[in-house]
């Protein structure tokens, strides 16, 4: 009698890397970059504190793509050129000014924004009660009400923001 196992009969579990496309910020090229990278190497990445850093720690024996070494060469001669440049450091009072400036523009940008936004919008969809009179007696005149009257020799008439009421007379038609 011969017994058979099922374990014989079993595929063998293979496993992938994570991979995913992401685009990283390098500060010493001052661009993105878009590489492949699986989610152990995001990590290492985030560790040591960015892709310029990941790349400039990592010896070249570890690097497995030409173009891993291709960017951390790239990122070598530029950091070598950054460090031969000659940095000024701010005072904290004036890079309180700095920053006080631009919030103080980005504040003067919203404003200016949100004005052109209404000057823009202002005839959209809205629309005013204009009172028309219906005698004869009076020249025409249109008046602006925010209330609606109850007297029958008026008729009130919506009108357009963009429509100028100065220019209505009695009996002429409105459509928006």
């Amino acid at each position: 009698m011969f017994l058979f196992s099922n374990d014989l009969d079993r595929t063998r579990r293979t496993w992938k890397p994570n991979v995913q496309d992401k685009r990283l910020f390098s500060y010493v090229l001052d661009r993105h970059i878009r590489i492949k990278v699986t989610t152990h190497a995001l990590r290492c990445i985030d560790k040591a504190g960015g892709i310029d850093e990941y790349l400039l720690k990592t010896p070249y024996q570890k690097m497995d793509t030409e173009i891993g070494v291709l960017w951390k060469s790239k990122i070598e001669k530029l950091y070598e050129e950054l460090g031969k440049k000659e940095i000024v450091f701010f005072s904290p009072e004036d890079e309180v000014k700095f920053e006080q400036g631009f919030k103080d523009l980005r504040l003067a940008e919203r404003e200016a924004r949100k004005e052109v936004r209404k000057i823009m919008y202002a005839g959209m969809n809205k629309h005013k009660l204009i009172e028309v009179e219906s005698k004869d007696g009076d020249e025409g005149a249109a008046k602006i009400e925010g209330e609606i009257s109850l007297d029958s020799s008026k008729r009130l008439v919506p009108v357009s923001y963009v429509l100028a009421p100065d220019r209505l007379k009695v009996g002429d038609y409105i459509s928006n």
